[in-house]
């Protein structure tokens, strides 16, 4: 196969400062420690952070033709990275966000849809893009113009090829469910937060919320938890939960999205799943002590050490972890 792993959907420029505590009033100025700039996104943040722990990655998605689009194709470059389907979008800025970091990790954000709404993978390179062991299609609900049935086409063609399929959302309400259910029958790993699961379903109980997505056709869910760790329910009856490791907290951006890549890798180093969804919570929590998605990350290597050494997260009244 061409690749290891190909990642599919929302693509964002961020621009990132910590530690954000308040908006100055009038025209005024706070100042702050650090600003920081990433591709981040549920596809963007997670072929970066794949081709960092070794995977030979392929990006799929939208920019706009403006710098943001100019420097998201450069940083994605410096890891060698396949960007011949990251097409520029004529009309439409990238998709891009202001992330303002608070000193406890949150990050309210301002955000410009852009590109990621409007890009489209045309049928003709289908074949070209699930030439890959793991396709991962990241963003789920704000992908407008292939949101349902292009989506699942494009699902549908990745399980015939022989991929082991990935799916991650970007998902506020019920309101999104279809897109996400349109996808679900193709999907051998469903990979959202317990919060995007809740929107969803209306259900707060992870073992229901597990079934019904299941029932609906995904093979497995696993459901980032934050502070709480993973979650992992498979069709097959295997179910566990793995804690979260402790760190000196500073940015949450891009956890789940780091989570993703952590897991193909786990599963394509021949993993079993308690030990993939352990890996995936390592690469997770490093991401967390660094601002902006995958600032955490080094390598494979890395994370297997930081797994092997760290200390878990035991009670609540530790930092909260990723």
């Amino acid at each position: 196969m061409s690749y290891d792993y190909t990642s599919v959907g929302f693509y964002t420029f961020d621009c990132l400062g910590w530690p954000f505590t308040a908006v100055p009033p009038g025209g005024g100025t706070f100042l702050l420690d650090e600003i920081a700039l990433a591709v981040s996104g549920a596809a963007g943040t997670s072929a970066i952070v794949g081709a960092k722990l070794g995977l030979k990655t392929c990006a799929v998605g939208g920019i706009g033709e403006d710098m943001m689009g100019d420097w998201v194709q450069q940083r994605i470059a410096q890891f060698g990275i396949d960007q011949t389907d990251l097409r520029r979008c004529p009309g439409v800025p990238t998709s891009s966000s202001i992330v303002l970091t608070r000193a406890d990790g949150s990050r309210p954000a301002l955000h410009v849809k852009g590109a990621t709404g409007a890009f489209v993978v045309a049928p003709e390179r289908f074949d070209a893009i699930t030439d890959t062991k793991v396709f991962h299609l990241g963003g789920v609900g704000l992908m407008d113009a292939m949101d349902g049935e292009g989506n699942a086409a494009l699902m549908k063609h990745a399980k015939g090829r022989g991929c082991i399929t990935t799916v991650d959302v970007f998902a506020g309400s019920k309101d999104d469910l279809p897109d996400v259910q349109a996808v679900l029958p193709y999907t051998d790993y469903f990979i959202p937060s317990i919060e995007e699961a809740e929107a969803l379903t209306g259900l707060t109980d992870k073992g229901e919320m597990a079934r019904f997505f299941i029932g609906l056709g995904a093979t497995c869910c696993v459901f980032t938890l934050g502070a709480d760790g993973a979650y992992y329910h498979h069709r097959d009856g295997t179910i566990f939960q793995v804690p979260a490791f402790r760190i000196d907290l500073k940015c949450t951006c891009g956890c789940g999205d780091v989570f993703n890549a952590g897991f193909a890798a786990g599963l394509l180093r021949g993993m079993d799943p308690v030990e993939t969804v352990r890996f995936a919570q390592a690469c997770s929590a490093l991401n967390a002590t660094g601002l902006g998605s995958q600032a955490g990350v080094c390598d494979f290597d890395q994370v297997q050490k930081f797994m092997s050494t760290a200390a878990i997260l035991v009670t609540e009244t530790e930092d909260v972890a990723c």
